[in-house]
């Protein structure tokens, strides 16, 4: 067992599930709210939960939906309120940690969800008072279980994050055996979605060394294990390998992301139903071009260390071997085989632009560029 103290305790390990009730003693939680989906549910995996929680008594909220919505976490919040819950546990992917984490704000904070949005001024206003959140996921992607932010889309159709550290889940439990029954186009838009936060974090100019190594780390491991656990969900070690990728993708990430988040962020809101991993790998190949020219890549060598880890030459090399790679895992090839349309980039622009994430690009992005980036990625 892999116990890791690094912005909160996680356990790592085939069979961590086993953990739970001693993770919700440990933290002082009686009375759980276990917030999932329909799809864990149906695939078994809430049950190994259950299991794991032997007497403890438990409430089930199993409506998450793809993206989460504020008037999602108002339903949760109706099924907290009828068990008297005390705490929550996460139990899916990162849907239903963020949604975890918006009804941990809702429950004990009173007014509209986007008062507490970090664009809108909130994160000071998120307290200690935070409903505690243990997180156990079972895909390998967002790493929210180790992040202190989540996604949410509010009343107003905005996409809009929320970070504090009194969001940071109490504990992670990252059990690989959760993952291998992930369908292949899920473990290929979830892992896309690992890769994208390491290489964005790593590309993104604050001064902060070990978040780039755990990045590099992350990206090595994902890069040459992804095809594998797409392939053949059973490989044991490839989902590992991709779970560690996913947690240290969020582990770095607290030093930023980027365009490809912000534009992810803001086309998601446009229209929900998109994946956000499968946003990322479109955005990706686009953005990392993009990037090459900001002065702080090129003083670094920044794509150059990238490409070091990812097996390829040099960073130039980067945006086809994106491509190539989301040909592998059968994602699509561009932004109009998901059904985006250019009417739509106005409104897509307008959120990348008020984005969390746009601030912290290498290379700050104007609307122009944006639309640049938008019809590349097409």
């Amino acid at each position: 067992m892999a116990t890791i103290l690094y912005l909160t305790q996680i356990q790592f390990e085939y069979g961590a599930i086993r953990l739970l009730a001693d993770e919700c003693a440990r933290i002082g939680i009686q009375r759980p709210l276990i917030v999932t989906d329909a799809g864990v549910r149906a695939a078994g995996v809430l049950q190994k939960a259950l299991d794991a929680l032997k007497d403890v008594p438990v409430t089930v909220f199993d409506q998450t939906p793809p993206n989460p919505t504020e008037a999602s976490v108002r339903a949760a919040l109706a099924v907290w309120e009828a068990g008297r819950c005390d705490g929550l546990i996460a139990v899916g992917g990162g849907s239903s940690i963020d949604l975890a984490k918006g009804l941990a704000i809702m429950a004990t904070h009173p007014g509209p969800l986007k008062t507490y949005a970090t664009i809108e001024g909130g994160s000071p206003r998120i307290t200690a008072q935070a409903a505690p959140v243990i997180a156990v996921p079972t895909t390998a992607g967002t790493g929210s279980e180790v992040a202190r932010g989540a996604i949410v889309i509010v009343d107003d159709g905005r996409k809009l994050g929320f970070h504090s550290w009194n969001l940071m889940p109490k504990a992670a439990i990252c059990d690989p055996e959760l993952t291998l029954g992930l369908p292949p186009a899920l473990t290929a838009a979830t892992g896309m979605d690992a890769i994208a936060h390491c290489m964005e974090t790593f590309m993104a100019p604050a001064f902060n060394p070990p978040a780039d190594g755990i990045a590099l780390d992350g990206l090595e491991r994902a890069w040459h294990h992804i095809v594998r656990a797409t392939r053949d969900g059973s490989d044991r070690e490839a989902r590992l390998n991709m779970m560690s990728a996913s947690m240290q993708g969020a582990m770095a990430f607290q030093k930023g992301l980027g365009a490809v988040h912000s534009l992810s962020h803001s086309l998601g809101g446009v229209n929900p139903k998109l994946h956000h991993g499968t946003l990322n790998a479109m955005f990706l190949p686009a953005v990392v071009a993009f990037n090459a020219e900001a002065e702080s890549i090129q003083k670094e060598r920044r794509l150059d260390r990238m490409a070091r880890v990812m097996g390829l030459s040099s960073g130039g090399d980067i945006p086809a071997a994106i491509r190539d790679l989301n040909a592998q895992l059968g994602l699509p090839k561009g932004l109009g085989e998901l059904g985006v349309q250019t009417d739509w980039f106005d409104r897509v622009i307008t959120g990348a632009l008020a984005d969390h994430c746009h601030k912290t690009n290498p290379r700050i992005a104007t609307a122009d560029d944006y639309r640049a980036l938008l019809s590349a990625s097409m």
